[in-house]
């Protein structure tokens, strides 16, 4: 069980990894409401109580993709193992969120290190779902609604 969310958690820090297809029929659920609660607490320590915000911002995103994907995809889609791709690629917003611990992200480099963050999440998710749901040639379809829905914390961070 261990192993499997150190996988997962080196699936969503190096996302150009070739990553296992078998990766969303884990639906492991504990490395995401760790995220979770990581993102709230760093946003609680930077004077922002915003966890009815995270959860439901987080359950319409995770059941709008996947809506999507369940239209895309081929083969079979469960409502768990988008939800834990999705929390598990949380985590460079939680990294973002504590860096807004320590520093302001309303200036320049705050917009460079949020738009990486974005990215990073967009990139990593979307990858995993792409290649567990063997969708060839269709990750930046899948990118998108990725990222908007990491924008949407990401502004949560920042404001």
């Amino acid at each position: 069980m261990n192993s499997e969310i150190i996988m997962h958690t080196l699936s969503v820090l190096n996302p150009f990894r070739t990553t296992d297809a078998s990766i969303l029929q884990d639906t492991d659920m504990a490395g995401p409401l760790v995220f979770c609660f990581a993102f709230g607490g760093f946003l609680l320590l930077s004077g922002k109580m915003h966890f009815s915000y995270i959860y439901g911002i987080g359950v319409m995103g995770c059941l709008a993709m996947y809506a999507l994907l369940s239209l895309m995809a081929a083969s079979g889609v469960t409502i768990g193992g988008v939800v834990s791709v999705l929390g598990y690629c949380l985590l460079p917003m939680v990294v973002l969120a504590g860096v807004n611990v320590i520093f302001s992200l309303q200036g320049a480099l705050g917009i460079i290190l949020t738009t990486v963050a974005i990215l990073w999440c967009s990139l990593s998710a979307s990858k995993l779902l792409v290649t567990a749901l063997r969708m060839d040639h269709q990750q930046p379809l899948v990118a998108y609604p990725c990222a908007l829905l990491y924008g949407v914390f990401a502004l949560i961070t920042i404001f």
